[in-house]
């Protein structure tokens, strides 16, 4: 009686493990996520991931103009650490292309460089000063290091000692050459300066992707198709309807975000006000429609969560909020250059932190409004007002 009471208990049991193995065959978004999400936090974390900073987009300012200038430039992008992709003639060229975030670090090498080289201990020719406290060692030259990321500055702080016994064939005793780093903006190294315009637009993505990736679906699920398709509302103005409320939303957690950032972690907030609100309406526009499109392409609420957390991994991988964006592969960073929060991250970091002005973020803004102006379409296309 025992045992088939038992046997009874495993065939029920196993009738239900049958059924819901049928029904996660068929749920084929489910299926997907299975072999999907592990596979590209795999791919993420193992190959796109990367904190040994390599080739940061630098700029150069050398007034020196001799053929020391011209080996150290060539030493260094051998090392492959910075790559020079921009020459500047002033030191004021060189400020505002750090403010507007065009390279993310200058090497100014002054117009004395070559007579403080000469000058160094055990270099040839040099005078044998004697350095001391009354007589301190010049430096070389100058990194000027947007310090509002500090994994960059970190890394290329590493930078300041070069091998300039290379240059004289012999090892250098103390004191050694240098170069000294200059920090903008950020030149105490506060992690709080760097993450919390990340958070926000973490948080941002995450939250406006939730809200509204179940927007047609709720309205399925819970039974209000049927009066969206007697009403004359087109498909676009439906689109629309369903993102306005949230940008509302949005705008409420930028503001308690920054404003915790800066009473109570004394993050600064150098861009004007006006600035700092458009980007953040491009952004949180993009991100809702977002939403939409996974609402118009899920069937259930669940799904519309699964799909929510494929975009959101990549959102926090690959915008630069964790790992420096050039220390990326470059289809790492193709990836990511299709991510609003890439394009956000940007924005907000130069705003609040550099103080930039839109004039030198054109492309991401116009690439945020391209994003929810082809969304939208999308996601209107996608939308049929029917049951099935």
């Amino acid at each position: 009686m025992w045992a088939d009471s038992v046997r009874l208990s495993l065939l029920r049991t196993w009738a239900i493990v049958s059924k819901e193995l049928r029904q996660l065959s068929r749920d084929r978004m489910t299926f997907g996520m299975i072999v999907m999400i592990p596979l590209m936090q795999l791919m993420l974390f193992g190959y796109a991931i990367n904190t040994d900073v390599r080739h940061v987009q630098a700029g150069l300012l050398d007034l020196s103009q001799s053929s020391y200038s011209r080996y150290l430039v060539q030493a260094l992008e051998a090392s492959q650490a910075v790559n020079f992709r921009r020459v500047y003639h002033s030191l004021a060229e060189a400020e505002q292309a750090i403010t507007q975030g065009e390279v993310k670090a200058v090497l100014y090498l002054p117009a004395d460089m070559s007579r403080r080289l000469l000058s160094q201990p055990d270099f040839p020719g040099n005078t044998r000063i004697h350095y001391g406290p009354d007589n301190p060692l010049q430096a070389v030259g100058q990194w000027l290091v947007d310090g509002s990321d500090t994994m960059i500055s970190a890394s290329l702080r590493a930078l300041r000692n070069m091998p300039f016994n290379e240059l004289s064939n012999q090892a250098y005793t103390l004191p050694v050459p240098h170069f000294e780093l200059v920090q903008y903006f950020n030149p105490e190294q506060r992690s709080a300066v760097n993450i919390v315009p990340g958070m926000l637009a973490i948080i941002l993505t995450m939250t406006m992707i939730m809200f509204t990736s179940a927007a047609i679906v709720r309205e399925r699920e819970h039974g209000n198709m049927e009066f969206l398709i007697t009403t004359p509302v087109h498909t676009l103005e439906l689109m629309v309807g369903k993102v306005v409320p949230y940008i509302l939303v949005g705008f409420i957690q930028v503001g308690i975000i920054l404003g915790i950032g800066h009473l109570v972690f004394s993050v600064p907030i150098r861009g004007g006000l006006l600035t700092l609100m458009m980007a953040a309406l491009l952004f949180i526009s993009a991100s809702l429609t977002i939403g939409l499109v996974i609402s118009t392409i899920t069937k259930t609420q669940l799904q519309a969560m699964q799909m929510t957390v494929f975009i959101l991994m990549p959102s926090i991988l690959l915008s630069g909020f964790m790992f420096p964006y050039d220390a990326m592969p470059e289809p790492a960073q193709w990836i990511a250059e299709a991510l609003p929060a890439t394009h956000f991250m940007r924005l907000i970091r130069g705003i609040v932190l550099r103080g930039a002005s839109l004039t030198g973020q054109t492309f991401d803004m116009l690439w945020l409004l391209a994003f929810t102006v082809v969304g939208l379409l999308f996601a209107s296309v996608r939308f049929k007002k029917r049951l099935d």
